[in-house]
């Protein structure tokens, strides 16, 4: 399985998000890595509940900035990070529960793959309106 990388492509400009999301697809890396592996339960699950919290965790930094800014993509922005939070727990309580399927595993990839094209597209726009302020 391919690993993701945080690529000149993915910067903000922003310090906060870009070490954040660095260390968010590290985390990824790493489920990926223990999935692949076929670590055991316990390790898996660490790893699983870091990357959720991670998540979290980031998508409420990345909104008290948006707030703090009066960024005017708050609202979809947020929108999109409440979905996605969702859908990253179904998929990875689905993993640790009858461990790492190839369905499960392909529906990972596609999300982490989204969240990957956020990056690229709507958090480079937020980065790119703190770095005006």
């Amino acid at each position: 399985m391919s690993k993701y990388e945080f690529t000149k492509k993915l910067e903000t400009g922003n310090a906060i998000i870009d070490k954040e999301h660095r260390e968010l697809i590290q985390a990824v890396n790493k489920l990926m890595e223990a999935c692949s592996q076929g670590k055991g339960r316990t390790s898996m699950d660490e790893t699983i509940k870091f990357l959720n919290n991670y998540v979290n965790q980031h998508f409420s930094h990345e909104e008290q900035l948006q707030k703090q800014s009066g960024y005017p993509g708050i609202a979809p922005h947020k929108a999109f990070h409440e979905k996605y939070k969702q859908t990253l727990k179904e998929i990875t309580a689905r993993i640790s529960k009858s461990g790492p399927t190839i369905v499960e595993l392909g529906k990972l990839n596609g999300h982490i793959s989204v969240l990957i094209s956020h990056i690229s597209t709507e958090d480079k726009k937020l980065g790119a309106f703190l770095n005006q302020g």
